[in-house]
């Protein structure tokens, strides 16, 4: 599910913060649905079930990886040392491939990774998969629900979006501009739900004048060639907007995202006017395109969980654990054998009570997932948290957005891309460690904001193979229910304060206003460890 559009189905349960921009939003999304609703045609339709048919097995003689990966990604690999020959990269076993169109099933998709097809099936055609000895296991995907299909039309004069400069000047830009990266070599994939307007778009001219983009591929309409001025569904300049925050620089004005010189592909996954898990399908297999071309970086601002058009796909909570969804299976297969990163925007139900936490894929452990923090430094009430049942922290970092994960992942994700630049050999693992280690909360993360806003500072200092400085300081209550925090002057600074049940989860975000020099802190019921921020100055207060 595309996350922009998602923030304005569900923009009564934001945060007053989001809500002053509803007529940005209105302006330019909204405007943009009325005007397809009015051009293109409708109509219902009813599908089959869909499901993913895993295989047994593949045929592993003569495999020769020269054959199956590009040259960038054999690069790629060498300079990362990661294998060349994998078991995961093996195409699938034609016989099988023959025995299932025999049988008149019409496969829809292939993963290599997955080792699987995925096809909608009549209930014969499952029987007789079920039966078959080369067949591991059949997943559903979607089961047949009646959606809105639109046509194709072609729309202009659409606005080209908001200009962004608070994150990466919060994140020290003018650091990175200093030791001169700008993402220059570094390939980056983004999938989304489209990118129209893109060719139109002020803001990133400069990649079509240098030909920065080196491909594009729409993987839910196969035949569309032309994704930047053709409109399906009112949420196709979702992804434009997304390469606006990693890529963008104004004309005569600063720039609002790092990486200005990387290049990119770019894939569309997601259908606008419907909501299906077969968008994992295409996203799986867009990611697995891109892999093959010698993507470093995929930055996708989509999340599986709820509000799918059949009630009956939704995801249940226990089911963000990082092994349930299949395109969370898919994303830990690129971060693990790959080494590919993947940054994937937190989701946008903070303030649901109903869910509350983040969506697939940003619950797979090897992926960097990104939540929001406002103006103020609380997590945006829109940002998803982490669930209490992983092993692991989630989201991993965080940084400023008014508009949804959708676009504090993209900065983030040029923010790596000039980290690849630096140390090219660096696998997605080393850079996630990385940017989750140059966090203003670091190692005293929460399920809030992860390690909090990446500093280049601290991440050119770990680059270089030196210790980050951790100005934390550590504060043991000696009293059981207040601390008082004295600063060297009078403050005029609100501090930001997360209470925590225990080392990560917190029960309660403040805004704390100083008297005089002076912050008197007080420990909420159920509080073990507070996380107290006012401007540089961070302690972890001990109960």
């Amino acid at each position: 599910m595309e996350y922009f559009y998602r923030d304005i189905h569900y923009i009564k349960k934001f945060d007053l913060e989001y809500l002053k921009h509803k007529s940005y939003l209105m302006s330019r999304n909204i405007l943009s649905l009325l005007l397809v609703m009015l051009v293109l045609g409708v109509s219902a339709q009813s599908t089959s079930p869909r499901y993913w048919i895993l295989l047994k097995d593949k045929p592993t003689e003569n495999y020769d990886y020269r054959e199956h990966l590009s040259p960038e990604a054999i690069k790629k690999r060498e300079l990362m040392n990661i294998s060349l020959e994998q078991y995961s990269d093996i195409p699938l076993n034609e016989n099988y491939l023959n025995s299932i169109d025999g049988k008149g099933i019409k496969i829809q998709n292939q993963s290599k990774w997955l080792n699987g097809v995925s096809a909608t099936l009549t209930s014969e055609q499952k029987a007789w998969l079920q039966k078959q000895d080369f067949v591991k296991e059949l997943v559903l995907i979607s089961t047949p629900y009646k959606t809105l299909t639109k046509r194709s039309s072609k729309i202009t004069g659409l606005s080209d979006g908001k200009r962004y400069s608070t994150a990466i000047s919060q994140m020290e830009a003018t650091l990175m501009e200093e030791a001169g990266l700008t993402a220059e070599g570094i390939i980056i994939g983004v999938i989304d739900a489209g990118f129209y307007g893109l060719s139109k778009n002020k803001n990133l001219k400069h990649l079509l004048k240098e030909e920065k983009i080196l491909g594009s591929k729409d993987f839910v309409d196969t035949e569309r060639e032309d994704l930047f001025n053709d409109m399906a569904t009112y949420s196709d300049d979702h992804g434009t907007q997304v390469v606006e925050h990693i890529a963008g620089i104004k004309v005569k004005g600063p720039q609002f995202g790092f990486a200005v010189d990387a290049s990119f592909y770019l894939a569309r996954s997601e259908k606008g006017d419907t909501e299906t898990r077969a968008e994992e399908d295409y996203w799986i297999r867009a990611m697995e395109w891109m892999d093959s071309l010698g993507v470093r970086i995929i930055n996708t601002s989509l999340g599986y969980a709820m509000g799918f058009d059949d009630p009956k796909q939704n995801y249940e909570l226990k089911d963000m654990n990082g092994k349930t969804a299949i395109i969370s299976k898919a994303a830990q297969i690129a971060s693990e054998d790959k080494g590919l990163l993947l940054i994937v925007s937190a989701g946008n139900e903070g303030n649901d009570a109903k869910w509350q936490i983040v969506s697939a894929p940003a619950d797979a452990k090897g992926v960097l997932s990104v939540g929001a923090t406002g103006p103020g430094g609380l997590k945006a009430g829109y940002s998803s948290i982490g669930p209490d049942f992983l092993p692991y922290l989630k989201p991993n970092v965080a940084c400023y957005s008014l508009m949804g994960t959708s676009f504090s992942a993209p900065v983030i994700t040029g923010f790596a891309a000039c980290l690849f630049q630096y140390k090219p050999a660096a696998t997605g693992i080393e850079i996630k460690e990385i940017i989750e280690k140059s966090g203003h909360l670091y190692p005293f993360g929460n399920n809030y904001l992860g390690y909090g806003v990446p500093k280049t500072s601290t991440a050119l200092n770990l680059l270089e193979g030196k210790d980050a400085i951790n100005s934390i300081e550590r504060k043991n209550a000696l009293s059981k229910n207040e601390v008082i925090i004295k600063m060297a002057s009078k403050s005029v600074e609100d501090a930001v304060i997360f209470h925590k049940r225990k080392q990560f989860y917190v029960n309660q975000q403040v805004l704390m206003k100083p008297t005089g020099s002076k912050y008197k802190i007080k420990k909420p019921n159920g509080t073990t460890q507070s996380t107290f921020i006012c401007g540089d100055r961070v302690i972890e207060i001990v109960w």
